[in-house]
């Protein structure tokens, strides 16, 4: 048992993962990050904690452990609730950030492509709240941050990433709007053009900053801290009367 908040991060591993299990956990969380890749997960865990033992005492209690997950198999996920629940008691907030694109136009856009993303970004957000709500509900208290993106909006070669996000805006209202009442905050972050690992390898990096340059009000690529920052509101107490909305982390981007 633990009288620290327990946090979920899902795609853990991934750059916005990382920054928000380290965000979290210098908030006092005790953040389990989540991913398909348990080797990758333990490696950034394991280099958050090193980081923060070396910064000094206070860094030696913070507090980040690695947890494999697969957020489209309902019994990997509800393995992983079981777990937190038996050693700790509780989960208090879920970060529903496992996703990932898979572009092509329409015309050449395949079954699975299709399938892969609704089913990691769609299904997994569903199946990851469905789990952790009766242990929040239980205790009267929980935070649900999903990652929708700004692609909701609608993005040209991303049928399949514009439908999920879109999907992930829904599933946040909708759930904002039946939790409330046990004291459970659920909402979304849009994030713009983040600067992430994933990004720079991009081939078309250089166009996507030009984009960001001219489209942005702030006339940057987003950072992954931005996105993590955002996140920590929404998950913390100082949120408690918001729910069912979608924080747009885009330097000023909607259309």
């Amino acid at each position: 048992m633990t009288d620290r908040p327990v946090a979920i991060v899902t795609g853990g591993a991934g750059g916005i993962g990382q920054a928000t299990s380290r965000r979290l956990a210098e908030d006092g969380a005790l953040v389990v990050l989540a991913d398909i890749d348990e080797a990758a997960a333990k490696a950034v865990a394991d280099a958050l904690m090193a980081g923060w033992v070396a910064g000094g005492a206070a860094g030696g209690d913070r507090r980040v452990e690695p947890a494999a997950l697969d957020v489209t198999d309902p019994a990997s996920v509800q393995r992983l609730v079981d777990d937190l629940v038996a050693r700790f008691g509780r989960i208090d907030i879920l970060v529903n950030n496992a996703g990932f694109p898979r572009d092509a136009p329409l015309t050449k856009m395949t079954d699975a492509e299709f399938r892969s993303v609704l089913d990691v970004c769609l299904f997994g957000s569903f199946a990851c709240a469905r789990a952790v709500a009766p242990v929040m509900i239980e205790h009267q208290y929980g935070r649900i941050v999903n990652m929708a993106s700004r692609a909701y909006l609608g993005n040209p070669g991303q049928a399949n990433y514009s439908a999920a996000k879109a999907g992930v805006v829904g599933l946040t209202k909708a759930l904002a709007k039946e939790l409330g009442r046990h004291n459970i905050t659920v909402n979304a972050v849009a994030p713009g053009i983040i600067e992430t690992d994933a990004v720079r390898a991009h081939p078309k990096y250089d166009l996507l900053t030009s984009l960001a340059h001219k489209q942005n009000s702030i006339r940057r690529l987003g950072s992954p801290e931005d996105v993590a920052d955002a996140i920590a509101y929404l998950a913390s107490a100082r949120a408690s009367f918001l729910t069912g909305d979608v924080l747009h982390v885009s330097g000023g981007r909607f259309s």
